[in-house]
C-alpha cells in the first residue's frame, strides 16, 4: 500500500514536473529504487552521477522514452530514490521489451551501448529497482 501511494503521487506530480501534459495512450513507468553502495561512496556521489551520466545517456536512445531520476520527500517512503518513465505509447515500450519482461533485439542493443555508463556506476554501487507501468486512459 505504501508503494502504491509512493507511486501514485509520482505519477500525479509528474505532469507538473514536465509541463507538459499526459495524453491518452501514453506509458508511464514508476520504478522504485533500492542502491547498495561500494564502501566510501556516499549516496549523494553515486546520485550524482546517475543525474549527470547515466539519465542523459537514457534518454539520447528513443525520443519517445524519457527517464526521469526523483527523490521522495514526504509520505511512507521518505527519502527514497526513483524514476519516472515516460513513453509515447505501449508500442513504444514494446519495441523495447517483450511481454515477459525480457529484451528484444533493439532492447539488447540498447543495453549494450548502456554498458560503459552502466560499468561505470557498478564501481560505485548497484541498483535494483521494482516498478509499475501505467497507461494514461
Amino acid at each position: 500500500m505504501k508503494k502504491l501511494i509512493f507511486i501514485t503521487g509520482l505519477i500525479l506530480i509528474s505532469g507538473f514536473i514536465f509541463g507538459q501534459s499526459l495524453q491518452k495512450g501514453n506509458l508511464i513507468g514508476t520504478h522504485i529504487m533500492t542502491v547498495t553502495l561500494k564502501p566510501g561512496v556516499t549516496m549523494e556521489k553515486f546520485i550524482e552521477f546517475y543525474k549527470s551520466k547515466v539519465i542523459p545517456e537514457m534518454n539520447k536512445i528513443e525520443p519517445d522514452w524519457k527517464v526521469y531520476l526523483v527523490k521522495s520527500i514526504r509520505g511512507d517512503v521518505k527519502n527514497s530514490f526513483g524514476l519516472i518513465h515516460v513513453v509515447k505509447s505501449e508500442k513504444v515500450r514494446d519495441r523495447y521489451n517483450n511481454d515477459d519482461g525480457s529484451s528484444t533485439e533493439l532492447g539488447k542493443s540498447v543495453s549494450d551501448k548502456l554498458k560503459p555508463v552502466f560499468d561505470e556506476l557498478e564501481k560505485m554501487g548497484t541498483v535494483t529497482t521494482t516498478y509499475n507501468d501505467w497507461l494514461v486512459q
